[in-house]
């Protein structure tokens, strides 16, 4: 199937929307997507997500990780097609909503 005729699927949640971008298809779509649009000298914008993180100001900082929590987190990054420490900064910012929430 070529890029041009994959359409994303609508999603009923952002659950939803995430476990397919993670699914084979979603990487797939990412992957044809990435490659068309390089077919056509186009740089990919990137994630909104991600760029939306990255546009905010941070403070650096260090914080120490048991070796398989970030091994982990490569992982699971990796399957995403994210760098792990924009993953861990979703997961830390997605915690803190949870718990904001239960107040």
């Amino acid at each position: 199937m070529k890029t041009k005729d994959m359409e994303l699927p609508r999603f009923k949640s952002e659950s939803e929307e995430a476990e397919w971008w993670a699914s084979p298809a979603g990487r797939e779509y990412v992957k044809r997507k990435s490659r068309e649009l390089k077919e056509r000298g186009v740089k990919p914008a990137g994630s909104g997500l991600v760029a939306k993180l990255n546009k905010r100001k941070s403070v650096q900082i260090a914080i120490r990780l048991p070796e398989g929590d970030l091994e982990r987190a490569r992982e699971v990054a990796g399957t995403k097609g994210i760098g792990y420490q924009t993953l861990i900064k979703m997961l830390v910012r997605e915690g803190l909503e949870r718990e904001r929430r239960r107040r």
